[in-house]
């Protein structure tokens, strides 16, 4: 792992990004938002699984108008997701937004930008540049001759004098492409030149049968060289989702843990018990956990303890019969379908409420 690249500090609403603070783990609501019902359902969901800012599509003024009453009924910061009309990004802010995602260029003349940026001036509300590679300008297309890392660097480049033009630079930046190995060096050639903090993720990645492996490989990459301030998992599945993915990554590189970390063996001839459904049900079992922990479900009571030792607790099972431990120390000994129950009472144990 190298040291986290050195950016700015910005606030959405209460919550920092960049300048060495935790990644900010987001999501975007898949609701109409102009059905505000529906869509704050969906942000509470959120809000319990770990989600620290959301963004919400900003398509009509019905939408925008809906900002202010979506706000009121939730607790985490909101950004609102404008393209093209500048009024929508002024009704947003109007509707006291916590932050804009807006690609300036498309916005359209000086003075519609200049007055974006009076408003969020005014309030101390951030712009994320969103650079994306389907939307890049036709004449950075021409000039590259396709979407190549430099043009969507390029393009954030322009975006960026603009805002400063205004003395604005209250921003931070994302440049995403749903090719892993563009979004990867993309990334890597915008943090070289600026330390603006970035929201870092892999567009249109599919569902999650490959959209997750897209995200861990490119998410993982970057986050490992210091690279990235907030981060969102784009999967064509339930928002939640996205979030659980999202810590998985931060987990599995030491950066950020929160709820349970399984670790389970893949099975081999020495395994006597149906692991697979074992693990299906402690999954299912301790999924609303928050507390960071690891458990340990093994297929052999011979190795289980100690390839799984610093697990916080742990099984394994063999021939009718299996051990619960924790740290690698053996608690006791149960009947195989025993086992699951006696794992979860010693998890209760140490203050877990079911």
């Amino acid at each position: 792992m190298e040291a986290h690249k050195k950016t700015r500090t910005i606030y959405v609403r209460n919550v920092p990004v960049g300048g060495g603070h935790p990644v900010v783990v987001q999501s975007m609501t898949k609701t109409d938002t102009a059905d505000i019902r529906s869509t704050v359902k969906q942000i509470k969901s959120l809000e319990s699984c770990g989600c620290e800012i959301i963004r919400l599509a900003v398509p009509d003024m019905d939408a925008a108008k809906a900002l202010g009453k979506i706000k009121k009924l939730i607790t985490i910061p909101m950004i609102a997701d404008i393209h093209f009309d500048w009024r929508l990004a002024l009704e947003a802010i109007k509707q006291s937004v916590d932050g804009l995602r807006i690609n300036p260029g498309n916005i359209g003349a000086k003075w519609k930008i200049q007055e974006v940026i009076t408003a969020v001036q005014d309030k101390g509300i951030p712009i994320r540049i969103g650079v994306n590679a389907g939307s890049l300008e036709k004449e950075l297309l021409r000039k590259y001759g396709h979407t190549a890392p430099e043009a969507l660097v390029e393009s954030a480049a322009r975006h960026i004098r603009m805002l400063e033009e205004f003395s604005f630079s209250n921003i931070k930046v994302s440049l995403k492409a749903s090719d892993v190995l563009k979004t990867i060096e993309a990334y890597r050639l915008f943090s070289e030149r600026y330390d603006y903090p970035l929201h870092i993720g892999i567009s249109e990645a599919g569902p999650p049968s490959v959209g997750i492996i897209k995200s861990s490989v490119g998410l993982g990459i970057l986050l490992s060289e210091g690279i990235g301030d907030t981060i969102r998992v784009s999967l064509t599945a339930d928002p939640r989702e996205e979030v659980r993915v999202a810590y998985a990554i931060l987990g599995s590189l030491g950066l950020r843990q929160r709820g349970v970390n399984i670790i389970s063996c893949p099975t081999c001839g020495r395994c006597k018990i149906d692991l697979r459904s074992l693990v299906t049900k402690v999954e299912k079992r301790v999924k609303k956990l928050q507390s960071p922990m690891t458990i340990a479900v093994m297929g052999c009571v011979v190795n289980g303890p100690g390839e799984a030792r610093d697990a916080d607790f742990g099984m394994a099972g063999g021939k009718g019969r299996g051990i619960v431990f924790r740290k690698g120390e053996i608690i006791k000994r149960v009947r195989e379908e025993e086992l699951l129950d006696a794992l979860l009472e010693e998890i209760g144990k140490g203050g877990e409420v079911w």
